[in-house]
């Protein structure tokens, strides 16, 4: 489900999601072609609906920092080379090492792939010789995290991301 500016909000049931388009309060912005119908009614099954209000959402949402929600944030990519192996072959990494003082903090940890990890090792960035794709930050949507928790249509990353 989108805010009325196109933003994600949360990951609603289809039977929510028809709810809201009976009442109007929302639109179909994605669909499948499979309908649900009644006696007097066919609907298009909606995979991304957009509401036709503005909901105002908090600044500060508390994602939990785990595993999960940091791979989830970098789309499965190593933010050194940019490699996309399965998740099993992904690591955490610290840039700025907790030996020497790194956080354990949304804007210090990445996604890395073995080699990389294992390549900076217990270093900073520059002495690594090494960049990052992007700047690690708290993510910004809370539906990245949820995303990143189950299986979603693959028409919901262009919204998500």
């Amino acid at each position: 489900m989108l805010n009325a500016t196109f933003e994600p909000l949360h990951v609603v049931s289809v039977r929510r999601a028809v709810v809201l388009l009976l009442k109007e309060k929302a639109e179909v912005i994605e669909a499948t072609e499979a309908q649900i119908r009644s006696e007097s009614l066919a609907l298009d099954m909606p995979l991304v609906i957009r509401l036709v209000y503005y909901v105002r959402v908090p600044h500060r949402l508390l994602i939990p920092l785990t595993r999960r929600t940091i791979l989830a944030r970098d789309h499965y990519t190593c933010q050194y080379c940019g490699a996309q192996p399965v998740k099993g072959r992904l690591t955490l990494d610290h840039v700025v090492p907790r030996s020497r003082g790194g956080e354990n903090a949304w804007e210090n940890v990445v996604t890395a792939c073995i080699p990389c990890n294992q390549r900076k090792g217990d270093r900073v960035l520059q002495e690594a010789g090494m960049t990052l794709l992007e700047r690690p930050a708290v993510p910004r949507y809370a539906a990245v995290v949820l995303l990143g928790k189950m299986q979603g249509h693959e028409v919901w990353r262009k919204y998500a991301y």
